[in-house]
């Protein structure tokens, strides 16, 4: 069995984690953005932006509440 401060270190990590590789992929695609001269690969950007607010905003809230005490009855 491992310690609870263990696992609730592991697991602070891995929502700051995900919180990074979102913050990643919007910084990889506003430089897309910045770099791109057609509508194309605008687009493309504009979606890999979004999507990683989105992931940022939504996984380390859902992992959150995955790994949530269940309420003592």
């Amino acid at each position: 069995m491992t310690d609870p401060d263990s696992v609730s270190r592991q697991r602070y990590f891995m929502m700051t984690a995900a919180r990074l590789a979102g913050a990643g992929g919007a910084a990889f695609g506003v430089v897309l953005l910045g770099r791109a001269h057609s509508l194309g690969p605008q687009i493309l950007a504009v979606a890999i932006v979004l999507s990683s607010m989105a992931m940022m905003a939504l996984v380390p809230r859902a992992l959150a509440a995955r790994w949530r005490t269940p309420p003592q009855p």
